[in-house]
């Protein structure tokens, strides 16, 4: 019977996004520790999300149905438990630790934890998994994490697939060869000396892809950097671009891996800032669509969830 299922609860953990243009300041003031954007660097964040949505904020609804969707999937997999998914946000309400404390309100005695990120880093996932188990321990919920899932076989399909797809929309590519590139968001080259293991993982998700489709006109590039003081890692895609049109490349396209639904990251600095850029060197330039609630992403996440949970019982 339904009420004998053990209950199982899954911390779901992602960046975050605002709801609507009015909070856009608050956003930007939790990301930038408590120190608020100055008025010029708030109309430029406040018109890139307008420049991609018009005051609608995709991001906050596909990482809603992408929690729904996991939630389903693994209770169609898995009937004879009963899974629970929570929402911790990195940057909005509910916050990581919101969703931790909900779960132990709620009676969970068993909990995993998964970021919506498949490239582990010390600076991403190992931050949501700190402040995850620092709440865990102070309401006493037992909680293990999925630390990355990069080469899992159904989430290199999903790409795989998008990849492939998408070369379709070059009819000249027999004459002008397609130059697929991989990308990820930079973070700053500090990790390198950490011997943090994300780059490493970035490009063993494209070799993966690449093989799997058969390409070898391909190479990886860095995007999104922060404007900071310290240097992040590169190439920067904008100046991969210019080196591809002075290689004689005309046609390319972008396999956005580091994200796995539609981003800031993506509809402004590939679908607008990258495309514009392309435009300019008479690029013929493509993205792969996100995977969002493919469900071959969806299965991917159950099955780490599942195992994860399965090594602590």
């Amino acid at each position: 019977m339904d009420h004998q299922k053990q209950k199982i609860g899954v911390l779901v953990m992602s960046y975050g996004t605002p709801e609507s243009l009015d909070q856009v300041e608050a956003y930007y003031t939790h990301i930038r520790r408590g120190s608020p954007p100055s008025p010029e660097q708030l109309k430029e964040l406040t018109d890139r999300y307008e420049a991609i949505v018009g005051g609608f904020f995709p991001l906050r609804e596909n990482t809603n149905r992408q929690v729904q969707a996991l939630e389903e999937t693994l209770n169609r997999l898995y009937p004879e438990h009963e899974f629970v998914c929570y929402q911790g946000l990195k940057h909005a309400a509910p916050y990581v630790e919101d969703g931790v404390r909900q779960m132990a309100e709620d009676g969970i005695r068993q909990a995993v934890g998964v970021v919506l990120a498949p490239h582990y880093s010390v600076m991403s996932v190992g931050g949501y998994m700190k402040r995850a188990q620092e709440t865990a321990d102070s309401v006493g919920l037992p909680i293990s994490y999925v630390k990355s899932y990069h080469l899992h076989p159904s989430l290199i399909e999903a790409l795989t697939e998008r990849v492939v797809n998408m070369l379709e929309k070059f009819p000249d590519r027999e004459a002008n060869p397609v130059r697929v590139l991989f990308s990820a968001h930079s973070l700053p080259e500090k990790i390198l000396e950490m011997r943090d293991p994300y780059p490493q993982q970035m490009m063993e998700t494209s070799e993966a892809i690449a093989a799997k489709a058969g390409i070898s006109s391909w190479q990886f590039s860095w995007q999104s950097a922060g404007q900071t003081a310290m240097p992040w890692l590169g190439p920067d895609i904008l100046d991969t671009l210019k080196a591809l049109k002075d290689e004689g490349v005309r046609n390319v396209l972008v396999c956005p891996i580091g994200f796995v639904s539609d981003h800031l990251e993506v509809l402004y600095d590939l679908d607008i800032e990258a495309q514009n850029v392309a435009r300019e060197l008479g690029l013929h330039l493509e993205r792969t669509p996100s995977l969002n609630t493919d469900p071959r992403y969806m299965e991917t996440l159950a099955d780490v969830v599942v195992s994860k949970w399965k090594e602590g019982v």
